[in-house]
């Protein structure tokens, strides 16, 4: 492996992650098609690379059945004891309603089977409706299912402060939230940080270089048109730019970020990725693996030589100081999806 141990995180006390995690939404078909050999040969080259962490869904296409056939292939190849060497944290994503015992357990028994494996490493459960409280059954039955050792750590994904506050207080255990957090979203350090630290949870981030757009490719350009981005990614992060103050704002950023990135001779991504890792309560970042298509092995192991100083953080706060507040406009993590 390339990367050393400083440069994972011991997540829980049985389980240690890359502090880069492989982002597998880009195979859920709304990234381009992915060919399954090429992707497959992929996952073992960032796993040898020391990238041994990933985030998947249920609904993310064939994500969990790639997962099971790379851990299939990867047994065959290094022996089924060298199996722990890999983290895969998937989701569960049901559409609102009665949440009975049957319908949860069905639900796991669906993504243990596609992934291979007996026990799920990190189960991150979203809710679509905060006025639905079947959330808080579903938790539930899904920590009964933790206790008979069907799932060995209980997540939440896009859930708010307030609603992991109601489920703490209901005796809930979670050990992470997947939020979107970047320079552009900072909404995670308005209030969910500080509940994080108090309560012993971290944060598994996304969209921390904007789909792409955070990078040298954008820097300079014209505002692209709707249908210049084709990927889901772009789309999404275009409209979140929009919100957050608008294209020539965001031009003033990458022309900063990219001066910090030459100092440090790394790339602006990379500089957008160390400013979430040294956040507080971030524990990882999602970055976004289209398998065989575009490979960030390279670009992403630069990441961990960066150290950036006090200098670095002001000239990037000078520009921050002057975009909209999204906690007011969008709400508080996750709000953008109810």
């Amino acid at each position: 492996m390339n990367l050393s141990a400083a440069n994972r995180l011991q997540f829980t006390p049985d389980l240690s992650i890359c502090r880069i995690l492989n982002g597998m939404w880009q195979v859920s078909g709304a990234h381009g098609s992915i060919e399954p050999e090429r992707a497959i040969a992929e996952m073992f080259a960032y796993h040898d690379a020391g990238f041994t962490t990933w985030d998947l869904a249920d609904h993310y296409g064939p994500a969990e059945d790639f997962i099971g056939r790379f851990r299939r292939e990867f047994a065959a190849r290094y022996g089924s004891d060298r199996l722990s060497e890999i983290q895969a944290f998937t989701k569960w994503v049901p559409n609102p309603g009665r949440m009975t015992r049957r319908a949860v357990e069905d639900a796991i028994g669906i993504s243990l089977s596609r992934m291979g494996v007996d026990r799920l490493d990190l189960l991150q459960f979203h809710w679509w409706d905060y006025g639905d409280r079947g959330y808080l059954d579903a938790l539930k039955h899904l920590a009964d299912l933790q206790s008979e050792v069907k799932i060995r750590h209980l997540a939440l994904t896009n859930f708010d402060t307030e609603r992991m506050r109601i489920i703490t207080d209901n005796g809930i255990r979670i050990v992470s939230n997947q939020v979107q957090y970047s320079i552009v979203d900072r909404r995670p350090e308005a209030a969910m940080a500080a509940f994080c630290r108090d309560h012993g949870i971290t944060l598994l981030t996304y969209g921390t270089v904007l789909g792409g757009l955070l990078a040298e490719k954008y820097l300079g350009q014209p505002e692209p048109r709707r249908s210049d981005l084709n990927t889901a990614s772009l789309q999404k992060y275009k409209n979140m730019i929009d919100a957050w103050g608008g294209w020539a704002l965001f031009q003033e950023l990458l022309t900063v970020v990219k001066a910090v990135a030459d100092k440090h001779q790394v790339s602006i991504a990379n500089i957008g990725i160390r400013y979430i890792l040294d956040r507080p309560a971030v524990a990882g970042v999602i970055v976004g693996a289209r398998l065989g298509v575009a490979q960030h092995i390279a670009d992403n192991v630069r990441v961990f030589g960066v150290a950036l100083d006090p200098e670095d953080h002001a000239q990037i706060e000078t520009v921050i100081l002057k975009s909209r507040d999204l906690m007011r406009i969008i709400g508080d993590c996750g709000d953008e999806y109810r």
